[in-house]
Protein backbone atom coordinates (compact mmCIF):
# COMPACT_ATOMS: atom_id res chain seq x y z
CA UNK A 1 0.00 0.00 0.00
CA UNK A 2 1.57 3.44 -0.99
CA UNK A 3 0.71 4.76 2.55
CA UNK A 4 3.06 3.10 4.29
CA UNK A 5 5.52 5.35 3.44
CA UNK A 6 4.10 7.18 6.13
CA UNK A 7 5.40 4.81 8.65
CA UNK A 8 8.65 5.23 7.74
CA UNK A 9 11.42 6.45 9.79
CA UNK A 10 11.99 10.36 9.36
CA UNK A 11 16.00 11.39 10.79
CA UNK A 12 16.84 14.38 9.29
CA UNK A 13 16.17 17.66 11.52
CA UNK A 14 15.64 20.59 8.93
CA UNK A 15 14.57 24.37 9.23
CA UNK A 16 13.08 26.09 5.67
CA UNK A 17 12.82 29.60 5.97
CA UNK A 18 10.53 29.79 2.96
CA UNK A 19 8.04 27.12 1.31
CA UNK A 20 6.96 27.57 -1.96
CA UNK A 21 3.47 28.53 -1.62
CA UNK A 22 1.19 27.53 -4.43
CA UNK A 23 -2.41 29.47 -3.97
CA UNK A 24 -2.44 32.03 -1.47
CA UNK A 25 -2.74 31.65 1.79
CA UNK A 26 -5.62 33.64 3.82
CA UNK A 27 -3.91 36.73 5.03
CA UNK A 28 -5.21 37.03 8.57
CA UNK A 29 -3.81 34.05 9.08
CA UNK A 30 -0.97 34.17 11.29
CA UNK A 31 0.32 31.54 13.93
CA UNK A 32 2.18 28.39 14.15
CA UNK A 33 0.86 25.29 14.00
CA UNK A 34 2.82 22.29 15.87
CA UNK A 35 2.18 18.59 15.26
CA UNK A 36 3.20 16.06 17.67
CA UNK A 37 3.59 12.07 16.25
CA UNK A 38 6.54 9.29 16.13
CA UNK A 39 9.23 9.82 13.67
CA UNK A 40 11.68 7.42 14.20
CA UNK A 41 10.45 3.15 14.18
CA UNK A 42 13.71 1.72 15.26
CA UNK A 43 16.91 2.07 17.41
CA UNK A 44 19.71 -0.28 16.59
CA UNK A 45 18.55 -3.92 15.50
CA UNK A 46 15.49 -3.09 17.53
CA UNK A 47 11.82 -1.76 16.05
CA UNK A 48 8.78 -0.69 17.55
CA UNK A 49 5.73 -2.82 17.32
CA UNK A 50 3.46 -0.51 17.20
CA UNK A 51 2.26 3.25 15.35
CA UNK A 52 1.72 4.49 19.13
CA UNK A 53 5.40 3.91 19.75
CA UNK A 54 7.97 5.60 17.74
CA UNK A 55 10.00 8.20 19.33
CA UNK A 56 8.43 11.64 18.83
CA UNK A 57 8.72 14.90 16.60
CA UNK A 58 7.42 17.92 16.89
CA UNK A 59 6.86 19.45 13.25
CA UNK A 60 6.27 23.50 13.28
CA UNK A 61 4.37 25.59 10.42
CA UNK A 62 5.04 29.28 11.19
CA UNK A 63 2.35 31.10 8.92
CA UNK A 64 2.61 35.21 8.64
CA UNK A 65 1.94 37.62 5.67
CA UNK A 66 0.70 34.62 3.30
CA UNK A 67 4.35 33.14 3.37
CA UNK A 68 4.95 29.75 5.40
CA UNK A 69 8.22 28.66 6.63
CA UNK A 70 9.13 25.06 8.63
CA UNK A 71 11.48 23.31 11.08
CA UNK A 72 11.17 20.06 12.67
CA UNK A 73 13.14 18.40 16.16
CA UNK A 74 12.87 15.28 17.76
CA UNK A 75 11.67 15.33 20.79
CA UNK A 76 14.73 14.64 23.68
CA UNK A 77 12.88 12.81 25.95
CA UNK A 78 14.65 10.33 28.48
CA UNK A 79 13.32 7.41 26.39
CA UNK A 80 14.94 8.56 23.77
CA UNK A 81 18.30 9.60 24.90
CA UNK A 82 18.75 6.28 26.65
CA UNK A 83 17.42 4.01 23.70
CA UNK A 84 20.32 6.13 21.04
CA UNK A 85 23.02 5.60 24.06
CA UNK A 86 22.53 2.06 24.35
CA UNK A 87 21.48 1.11 21.02
CA UNK A 88 18.39 -0.34 21.66
CA UNK A 89 14.81 0.75 22.62
CA UNK A 90 15.20 1.07 26.53
CA UNK A 91 11.41 1.55 28.07
CA UNK A 92 8.09 0.31 27.61
CA UNK A 93 5.77 2.04 25.03
CA UNK A 94 2.14 1.32 24.10
CA UNK A 95 2.81 -2.45 22.20
CA UNK A 96 6.57 -2.65 22.73
CA UNK A 97 8.21 -4.42 25.88
CA UNK A 98 12.19 -3.84 25.61
CA UNK A 99 12.34 -6.12 28.89
CA UNK A 100 14.41 -9.13 27.77
CA UNK A 101 14.80 -11.07 30.56
CA UNK A 102 13.23 -12.04 34.06
CA UNK A 103 15.19 -10.12 36.12
CA UNK A 104 14.60 -7.08 34.44
CA UNK A 105 11.01 -8.08 34.49
CA UNK A 106 10.32 -8.61 37.79
CA UNK A 107 12.42 -4.99 39.00
CA UNK A 108 10.49 -3.18 36.67
CA UNK A 109 7.75 -4.08 38.75
CA UNK A 110 9.25 -2.45 41.92
CA UNK A 111 10.87 0.45 39.93
CA UNK A 112 8.64 0.99 36.90
CA UNK A 113 10.03 3.46 34.15
CA UNK A 114 7.26 4.88 32.78
CA UNK A 115 8.12 6.65 29.52
CA UNK A 116 7.96 9.92 28.58
CA UNK A 117 8.09 9.33 24.75
CA UNK A 118 5.39 12.52 24.11
CA UNK A 119 4.11 11.46 20.61
CA UNK A 120 0.27 12.10 20.97
CA UNK A 121 -0.43 15.47 21.32
CA UNK A 122 0.53 19.03 22.38
CA UNK A 123 -1.11 21.53 25.08
CA UNK A 124 -0.41 24.25 27.39
CA UNK A 125 0.58 23.37 31.16
CA UNK A 126 1.69 26.31 33.64
CA UNK A 127 2.36 28.42 31.18
CA UNK A 128 4.39 26.04 29.31
CA UNK A 129 3.78 24.06 25.85
CA UNK A 130 4.40 20.09 26.48
CA UNK A 131 4.35 16.89 24.62
CA UNK A 132 1.77 15.02 25.96
CA UNK A 133 1.57 10.94 25.45
CA UNK A 134 -0.46 8.68 27.88
CA UNK A 135 1.66 8.17 30.59
CA UNK A 136 1.55 11.32 33.37
CA UNK A 137 4.82 12.59 32.35
CA UNK A 138 4.36 15.72 29.75
CA UNK A 139 7.54 16.83 28.23
CA UNK A 140 8.10 21.10 28.11
CA UNK A 141 9.54 22.44 24.77
CA UNK A 142 9.72 25.97 23.14
CA UNK A 143 7.38 26.76 20.45
CA UNK A 144 9.25 28.83 18.43
CA UNK A 145 12.83 26.57 18.59
CA UNK A 146 10.74 23.09 19.49
CA UNK A 147 13.89 22.53 21.18
CA UNK A 148 13.28 20.31 24.39
CA UNK A 149 12.75 21.91 27.69
CA UNK A 150 12.14 18.77 29.94
CA UNK A 151 9.43 16.57 31.79
CA UNK A 152 7.17 19.14 33.58
CA UNK A 153 7.10 17.75 37.39
CA UNK A 154 3.55 17.98 38.57
CA UNK A 155 3.19 19.47 42.34
CA UNK A 156 0.85 17.46 43.70
CA UNK A 157 0.82 13.89 45.29
CA UNK A 158 -1.60 12.37 42.82
CA UNK A 159 -0.16 9.04 42.19
CA UNK A 160 -1.70 7.65 38.67
CA UNK A 161 -0.20 5.79 35.77
CA UNK A 162 -2.33 6.57 33.14
CA UNK A 163 -3.16 10.07 31.78
CA UNK A 164 -4.99 11.14 28.86
CA UNK A 165 -3.03 13.07 26.39
CA UNK A 166 -6.50 14.77 25.28
CA UNK A 167 -6.96 17.07 28.28
CA UNK A 168 -10.32 19.51 28.13
CA UNK A 169 -9.11 23.25 28.07
CA UNK A 170 -11.76 25.94 28.77
CA UNK A 171 -12.15 28.43 26.24
CA UNK A 172 -12.54 31.19 28.48
CA UNK A 173 -10.82 30.42 31.28
CA UNK A 174 -7.86 28.21 30.28
CA UNK A 175 -8.11 25.87 32.93
CA UNK A 176 -7.78 22.56 32.38
CA UNK A 177 -9.47 18.72 33.04
CA UNK A 178 -7.59 16.18 32.50
CA UNK A 179 -8.11 12.88 33.87
CA UNK A 180 -6.13 9.67 34.83
CA UNK A 181 -6.00 6.08 36.18
CA UNK A 182 -4.45 4.61 39.07
CA UNK A 183 -3.43 0.49 39.27
CA UNK A 184 -3.20 -1.61 41.88
CA UNK A 185 -4.92 -3.44 45.08
CA UNK A 186 -7.42 -1.39 44.54
CA UNK A 187 -7.48 1.03 40.98
CA UNK A 188 -9.28 4.79 40.45
CA UNK A 189 -10.40 6.89 37.91
CA UNK A 190 -8.85 10.32 38.73
CA UNK A 191 -10.71 13.56 37.00
CA UNK A 192 -8.76 16.59 37.86
CA UNK A 193 -8.38 20.60 36.91
CA UNK A 194 -5.33 22.54 36.81
CA UNK A 195 -5.68 25.96 37.25
CA UNK A 196 -3.76 28.51 34.41
CA UNK A 197 -0.40 28.79 35.20
CA UNK A 198 -0.38 25.92 38.12
CA UNK A 199 0.92 22.26 37.79
CA UNK A 200 -1.35 20.95 40.98
CA UNK A 201 -3.79 18.74 39.72
CA UNK A 202 -7.21 19.27 41.49
CA UNK A 203 -8.95 15.97 42.26
CA UNK A 204 -12.41 16.72 40.75
CA UNK A 205 -14.02 12.99 41.29
CA UNK A 206 -12.22 9.74 41.80
CA UNK A 207 -14.34 6.62 40.44
CA UNK A 208 -13.58 2.87 41.87
CA UNK A 209 -13.43 0.35 39.21
CA UNK A 210 -12.36 -3.03 40.05
CA UNK A 211 -10.76 -4.06 36.56
CA UNK A 212 -9.53 -0.48 34.31
CA UNK A 213 -11.00 -0.15 31.12
CA UNK A 214 -8.64 1.11 28.36
CA UNK A 215 -10.15 5.19 27.72
CA UNK A 216 -7.83 7.29 25.41
CA UNK A 217 -9.93 10.28 25.71
CA UNK A 218 -13.45 11.35 27.88
CA UNK A 219 -15.85 13.92 27.42
CA UNK A 220 -16.48 17.27 29.61
CA UNK A 221 -19.47 19.51 29.46
CA UNK A 222 -20.12 22.47 31.09
CA UNK A 223 -20.42 20.51 34.64
CA UNK A 224 -20.23 16.82 34.32
CA UNK A 225 -17.08 14.45 33.02
CA UNK A 226 -18.28 11.60 30.87
CA UNK A 227 -15.91 8.75 31.24
CA UNK A 228 -16.63 5.65 28.55
CA UNK A 229 -15.65 2.37 30.11
CA UNK A 230 -15.13 -0.27 26.53
CA UNK A 231 -15.11 -4.04 27.60
CA UNK A 232 -11.48 -3.37 26.98
CA UNK A 233 -10.40 -3.92 30.60
CA UNK A 234 -7.50 -5.05 32.49
CA UNK A 235 -6.54 -7.57 35.35
CA UNK A 236 -3.94 -4.82 37.26
CA UNK A 237 -2.21 -8.17 38.53
CA UNK A 238 -2.06 -9.42 35.00
CA UNK A 239 -0.35 -6.07 33.66
CA UNK A 240 2.76 -6.40 36.64
CA UNK A 241 3.40 -10.06 36.49
CA UNK A 242 2.59 -11.17 32.86
CA UNK A 243 5.57 -8.94 31.25
CA UNK A 244 3.33 -8.36 28.12
CA UNK A 245 3.37 -4.55 26.47
CA UNK A 246 1.17 -2.33 28.21
CA UNK A 247 -2.05 -2.28 25.70
CA UNK A 248 -1.64 -6.19 25.52
CA UNK A 249 -2.47 -6.98 29.14
CA UNK A 250 -6.20 -5.47 27.95
CA UNK A 251 -9.16 -7.78 27.13
CA UNK A 252 -12.16 -7.25 25.30
CA UNK A 253 -15.45 -8.77 26.71
CA UNK A 254 -17.84 -9.00 24.12
CA UNK A 255 -20.21 -9.81 26.56
CA UNK A 256 -20.13 -7.09 28.49
CA UNK A 257 -21.97 -3.57 28.26
CA UNK A 258 -20.38 -0.27 27.23
CA UNK A 259 -20.64 1.52 30.51
CA UNK A 260 -20.48 5.57 30.48
CA UNK A 261 -20.00 6.77 34.20
CA UNK A 262 -20.83 10.27 34.85
CA UNK A 263 -19.18 12.81 37.26
CA UNK A 264 -20.30 15.88 38.65
CA UNK A 265 -17.48 18.58 38.72
CA UNK A 266 -18.74 20.59 41.32
CA UNK A 267 -18.78 17.85 43.94
CA UNK A 268 -17.50 14.77 42.34
CA UNK A 269 -20.43 13.07 42.74
CA UNK A 270 -21.31 10.16 40.10
CA UNK A 271 -24.86 10.99 39.53
CA UNK A 272 -25.08 8.16 37.14
CA UNK A 273 -24.17 4.86 35.15
CA UNK A 274 -25.91 4.20 31.85
CA UNK A 275 -24.87 1.26 29.99
CA UNK A 276 -24.76 0.97 25.90
CA UNK A 277 -24.12 -1.97 23.47
CA UNK A 278 -20.55 -3.31 23.33
CA UNK A 279 -18.21 -0.81 21.21
CA UNK A 280 -14.59 0.84 21.61
CA UNK A 281 -13.12 4.25 20.17
CA UNK A 282 -10.13 6.17 20.75
CA UNK A 283 -11.60 9.91 20.43
CA UNK A 284 -14.57 11.64 21.88
CA UNK A 285 -15.99 14.36 19.45
CA UNK A 286 -18.04 16.87 22.00
CA UNK A 287 -20.15 16.34 24.84
CA UNK A 288 -23.37 19.11 25.73
CA UNK A 289 -26.01 18.71 28.06
CA UNK A 290 -29.64 19.09 26.70
CA UNK A 291 -32.53 18.93 29.01
CA UNK A 292 -32.09 15.76 31.46
CA UNK A 293 -29.42 14.52 29.76
CA UNK A 294 -26.31 14.02 28.15
CA UNK A 295 -25.77 14.54 24.31
CA UNK A 296 -22.06 12.62 23.96
CA UNK A 297 -20.80 12.50 20.34
CA UNK A 298 -17.86 9.74 19.96
CA UNK A 299 -16.09 8.09 16.62
CA UNK A 300 -17.02 4.57 17.70
CA UNK A 301 -15.51 1.00 16.35
CA UNK A 302 -17.41 -2.39 16.82
CA UNK A 303 -14.58 -3.87 18.94
CA UNK A 304 -11.18 -3.37 19.64
CA UNK A 305 -9.42 -4.95 16.82
CA UNK A 306 -8.87 -1.77 15.22
CA UNK A 307 -5.55 -1.69 17.48
CA UNK A 308 -4.58 -4.39 16.23
CA UNK A 309 -5.00 -3.03 13.05
CA UNK A 310 -2.45 -0.59 13.86
CA UNK A 311 0.43 -2.66 14.42
CA UNK A 312 3.49 -1.65 11.78
CA UNK A 313 3.45 -4.76 10.16
CA UNK A 314 0.27 -4.65 8.91
CA UNK A 315 0.55 -1.14 8.09
CA UNK A 316 3.46 -1.71 6.00
CA UNK A 317 2.23 -4.95 4.44
CA UNK A 318 -0.09 -4.86 1.33
CA UNK A 319 -3.18 -5.91 3.06
CA UNK A 320 -5.91 -3.19 3.50
CA UNK A 321 -6.00 -1.14 7.03
CA UNK A 322 -9.77 0.09 7.99
CA UNK A 323 -8.35 3.76 10.09
CA UNK A 324 -11.43 5.69 10.51
CA UNK A 325 -14.63 4.81 12.27
CA UNK A 326 -18.45 5.92 12.48
CA UNK A 327 -19.90 9.16 14.24
CA UNK A 328 -21.85 7.88 16.85
CA UNK A 329 -24.26 10.07 19.65
CA UNK A 330 -24.74 8.98 22.59
CA UNK A 331 -28.03 10.29 24.77
CA UNK A 332 -27.06 9.44 28.53
CA UNK A 333 -30.16 10.10 30.93
CA UNK A 334 -28.82 11.85 33.89
CA UNK A 335 -31.60 10.04 35.83
CA UNK A 336 -29.91 6.48 34.90
CA UNK A 337 -31.67 3.80 32.60
CA UNK A 338 -33.48 0.93 33.04
CA UNK A 339 -32.59 0.08 29.65
CA UNK A 340 -29.46 -0.14 26.94
CA UNK A 341 -29.06 3.46 25.44
CA UNK A 342 -28.93 3.02 21.88
CA UNK A 343 -26.25 4.86 19.83
CA UNK A 344 -27.65 7.41 17.28
CA UNK A 345 -25.29 7.03 13.99
CA UNK A 346 -24.49 10.92 12.43
CA UNK A 347 -23.59 10.36 9.36
CA UNK A 348 -23.12 7.52 6.27
CA UNK A 349 -19.73 8.95 6.23
CA UNK A 350 -16.46 7.86 8.35
CA UNK A 351 -14.37 9.41 10.05
CA UNK A 352 -11.14 9.39 12.71
CA UNK A 353 -9.30 12.27 14.52
CA UNK A 354 -12.14 14.34 14.56
CA UNK A 355 -11.60 18.37 15.48
CA UNK A 356 -14.13 21.21 15.90
CA UNK A 357 -14.07 25.13 16.47
CA UNK A 358 -12.42 24.37 19.82
CA UNK A 359 -12.76 27.95 21.30
CA UNK A 360 -16.49 28.28 20.85
CA UNK A 361 -18.20 25.14 21.14
CA UNK A 362 -16.72 22.53 22.49
CA UNK A 363 -18.91 21.50 25.71
CA UNK A 364 -21.87 23.14 24.30
CA UNK A 365 -24.62 22.70 21.13
CA UNK A 366 -22.73 22.17 17.97
CA UNK A 367 -22.78 21.67 14.29
CA UNK A 368 -20.16 20.79 12.33
CA UNK A 369 -16.95 18.30 12.79
CA UNK A 370 -13.80 17.83 11.03
CA UNK A 371 -11.70 14.88 10.38
CA UNK A 372 -9.97 12.16 8.32
CA UNK A 373 -12.19 9.55 6.13
CA UNK A 374 -11.44 6.90 3.90
CA UNK A 375 -13.33 7.18 0.33
CA UNK A 376 -11.90 4.31 -0.44
CA UNK A 377 -12.27 1.09 2.31
CA UNK A 378 -9.15 0.10 3.56
CA UNK A 379 -6.90 2.61 2.05
CA UNK A 380 -6.24 3.56 6.03
CA UNK A 381 -7.10 7.92 5.39
CA UNK A 382 -7.22 9.07 2.02
CA UNK A 383 -10.40 12.34 2.42
CA UNK A 384 -10.61 15.09 4.98
CA UNK A 385 -14.21 14.86 5.74
CA UNK A 386 -16.30 17.56 7.30
CA UNK A 387 -19.94 16.79 8.87
CA UNK A 388 -23.12 18.86 10.04
CA UNK A 389 -24.11 16.40 12.99
CA UNK A 390 -27.79 18.06 12.25
CA UNK A 391 -28.47 16.97 8.98
CA UNK A 392 -25.74 14.19 8.51
CA UNK A 393 -24.58 15.92 5.58
CA UNK A 394 -20.68 15.64 4.65
CA UNK A 395 -17.90 17.23 2.64
CA UNK A 396 -14.64 15.89 1.26
CA UNK A 397 -11.66 17.25 0.26
CA UNK A 398 -9.64 14.57 -1.81
CA UNK A 399 -6.17 13.80 -4.10
CA UNK A 400 -5.90 10.63 -5.78
CA UNK A 401 -2.62 9.09 -4.49
CA UNK A 402 -2.29 11.31 -0.94
CA UNK A 403 -3.27 10.80 2.71
CA UNK A 404 -4.06 13.85 4.76
CA UNK A 405 -3.31 13.95 8.52
CA UNK A 406 -5.75 15.49 11.53
CA UNK A 407 -7.68 18.30 10.29
CA UNK A 408 -7.25 21.52 12.80
CA UNK A 409 -9.81 24.17 12.51
CA UNK A 410 -8.47 27.65 13.10
CA UNK A 411 -11.28 30.09 13.23
CA UNK A 412 -11.33 33.80 11.51
CA UNK A 413 -10.72 36.17 13.58
CA UNK A 414 -13.77 38.53 12.75
CA UNK A 415 -16.10 35.42 14.33
CA UNK A 416 -19.08 34.90 11.80
CA UNK A 417 -20.60 31.27 11.68
CA UNK A 418 -19.34 28.17 13.76
CA UNK A 419 -17.45 27.13 10.27
CA UNK A 420 -16.03 30.71 9.19
CA UNK A 421 -12.03 29.88 9.33
CA UNK A 422 -10.10 27.98 7.80
CA UNK A 423 -8.22 23.90 7.93
CA UNK A 424 -4.91 23.27 8.42
CA UNK A 425 -3.78 19.80 7.63
CA UNK A 426 -0.39 17.73 6.60
CA UNK A 427 -0.71 15.76 4.06
CA UNK A 428 1.47 12.89 2.18
CA UNK A 429 2.26 12.35 -1.33
CA UNK A 430 3.97 9.35 -1.41
CA UNK A 431 5.04 9.41 -5.36
CA UNK A 432 6.62 12.74 -4.60
CA UNK A 433 8.13 11.49 -1.31
CA UNK A 434 7.22 14.73 0.19
CA UNK A 435 4.45 16.18 2.71
CA UNK A 436 3.10 19.68 2.38
CA UNK A 437 0.46 21.77 4.65
CA UNK A 438 -3.08 21.92 2.97
CA UNK A 439 -5.14 25.18 3.40
CA UNK A 440 -8.92 24.58 3.22
CA UNK A 441 -11.83 27.31 3.51
CA UNK A 442 -13.34 25.93 6.27
CA UNK A 443 -17.13 26.75 5.03
CA UNK A 444 -16.84 25.15 1.41
CA UNK A 445 -14.19 22.99 1.84
CA UNK A 446 -12.64 23.98 -1.27
CA UNK A 447 -8.41 24.31 -1.40
CA UNK A 448 -7.16 27.72 -0.93
CA UNK A 449 -3.13 27.08 -0.40
CA UNK A 450 -0.52 24.40 -0.05
CA UNK A 451 3.18 24.28 1.09
CA UNK A 452 5.08 21.62 0.03
CA UNK A 453 7.70 20.39 2.47
CA UNK A 454 11.28 19.22 1.35
CA UNK A 455 10.49 15.24 2.69
CA UNK A 456 7.63 12.98 3.63
CA UNK A 457 6.30 13.71 6.82
CA UNK A 458 5.30 10.19 8.86
CA UNK A 459 1.36 10.12 9.75
CA UNK A 460 1.22 11.43 13.33
CA UNK A 461 -1.56 12.35 16.05
CA UNK A 462 -2.29 15.40 16.87
CA UNK A 463 -1.82 19.47 16.62
CA UNK A 464 -2.64 22.78 17.98
CA UNK A 465 -2.46 26.23 16.23
CA UNK A 466 -0.77 28.79 18.46
CA UNK A 467 -2.09 32.32 17.18
CA UNK A 468 0.19 35.59 17.02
Amino acid sequence: MSYAAGFKSLKREATVGALPVEGAMPQWLSGTLIRNGPAQFEVGTDTYNHWFDGLAMLHAFQVADGEVSYRNRFLESRSRSEALEHGQISRAEFATDPCRSIFRRVMSIFRPRLTDNACINIAKLAGDWVAMTETPLPVAFDPETLETVGVTEFADDLDVQTMTAHPHIHPDTGQMTTYGASFGRSCRYHVCAIDPGSRRRDVRARLPVDRPSYMHSFGLTERYAILSEWPLRVNPLDMLLEGKPFIENYEWSAQEPTRFRVARLSDGEEVTQVEAPPAFAFHHVNAFEQGDAIVCDIVTYNDASTIDELYLERLRSDEPTPAVGTLHRYRLPLGGSTSLVKPEPLSETQLELPRVHDQRIEGRPYRFVYGVGARKAGNFTDQLVKINVESGASKTWREEGTYPGEPVFVPSPTGGAEDSGCILSVVLDPKQDRSFLLVLDAETFSEQARAPVPHAIPFGFHGQFLGN
